[in-house]
């Protein structure tokens, strides 16, 4: 169902250089309050560099727009008018879809990563791409009197567990989904008439926490993401994202950890994915499926049976062989567990960490942060989102939706 004409990104070039640099401005600082919070003018004023009358002008035309508002100054108790707080409209939203083996996750996010909605529709079987069309079709016509009444949407974000040509968001292979040169976004664009990007999930995870959670302000930075499709990655190096020559790199689950090990998809022996894995987890909880936070109530238990303890240190001293190789290869600061990799790390994050300062090479683990992905279960819902926003944030002024 049709919600509404799909967006179209104008260009920030168009007009003249004064127009050009006013454009800029506003996307720098829809971008800060988009990724920082709530400021004052006067904080604004001081991080953007600009005067405070250009501040003002913006910040007036980015309320016109609908992308901002004021709320009443706090009291500082310093001396002098307090300066008004700023804030991106949280009703400014993106969809996002996450496709996996056994569920599709629909989520509302809106401009400051404010989530508003996610939605687990359990799969019976592993979703084709029409079926995820569908889902997700019929899921936001059962919220179309809200989202017209409340939201304006400014596009659809989707996280998938594979390789993704950005540019068209054709998938090129997401092997545990079965999909192989499969169209996502142009299916979702025309079904749901909002403007569509497809990525790699373990990418945006990696955007996400590196803007909202543990790697805020990391520059060298390892993510791996766990979930029912496998382990996923992403690599910042000088604060800039690993893509690689056709923008791939980074597929750290098929990282060799067991040369005697399983037969992985990709038609290896061994590979990281295959040896730390949900299912393994799965099958010693009894459990056919489950949500994250209902695998961190299960796995955070002081007392769990013999043969789960066994198997989590198991995957522990597994993953901590796979990290200690990242580390040599990557030099990172910090490596971010997310997905169920983070509830494995929380089980027992002495044991891994143990392990990791064993397993790297000279005192390269001594310095290393490991860190659990603060964003949790919202991680990849606002990844994607911020692939939605793109273009807004690029050129508020020029982006119709």
């Amino acid at each position: 169902m049709t919600l509404t004409r799909a967006s179209r990104p104008l260009s920030a070039g168009v007009g003249n250089r004064n127009d050009q640099t006013r454009r800029h401005n506003l996307s720098t600082l829809l971008t800060m309050l988009h990724h920082g919070g709530a400021q004052t003018r006067a904080q604004l004023t001081r991080q953007a560099g600009l005067n405070r009358s250009t501040i003002g002008a913006l910040v007036t035309e980015l309320a016109d727009l609908g992308l901002a508002y004021e709320t009443d100054p706090q009291d500082s108790g310093l001396v002098g008018r307090p300066s008004p707080l700023v804030h991106a409209n949280e009703k400014v939203v993106a969809i996002t879809v996450n496709p996996d083996v056994d569920a599709i996750t629909i989520g509302l996010v809106g401009l400051g990563a404010v989530l508003h909605k996610r939605i687990r529709f359990e799969t019976a079987a592993v979703p084709t791409v029409r079926e995820t069309v569908n889902v997700v079709s019929a899921v936001l016509a059962g919220m179309r009197t809200e989202l017209e009444a409340q939201f304006r949407v400014v596009g659809v974000g989707v996280a998938i567990p594979g390789l993704v040509n950005s540019n068209d968001g054709t998938v090129l292979l997401a092997p545990h989904l079965g999909w192989r040169d499969e169209p996502v976004a142009a299916p979702l664009a025309d079904a749901l008439g909002f403007a569509t990007r497809a990525a790699n999930d373990a990418g945006l995870a990696t955007v996400a926490e590196s803007l909202y959670g543990s790697g805020r302000g990391v520059h060298d930075l390892v993510y791996l993401n766990g979930s029912a499709s496998g382990i996923g990655g992403g690599v910042l190096a000088g604060g800039s994202m690993l893509r690689g020559s056709q923008g791939f790199a980074a597929e750290l689950g098929h990282t060799l950890v067991n040369s005697r090990g399983e037969r992985c998809h990709c038609g290896k022996t061994g590979c990281l994915e295959t040896e730390v894995n949900l299912d393994r987890l799965l099958a010693v909880l009894g459990r056919d499926s489950l949500g994250l936070d209902e695998l961190d109530e299960l796995l955070l238990n002081e007392t769990l049976a013999p043969d789960v303890r066994a198997e989590v240190d198991r995957q522990l001293d597994v993953l901590a062989l796979a990290i200690g190789n990242f580390v040599s290869v990557f030099n990172p600061e910090s490596v971010v567990l997310g997905g169920f990799l983070g509830s494995l790390y929380e089980a027992n994050p002495e044991r891994l960490r143990a392990a990791v300062r064993e397993l790297t090479l000279g005192s390269l683990g001594e310095t290393l942060r490991i860190d659990r992905a603060q964003l949790r279960s919202r991680l990849l819902t606002i990844g994607a989102a911020e692939l939605a926003f793109g273009d807004l944030l690029a050129d508020p002024a020029g982006t119709a939706f």
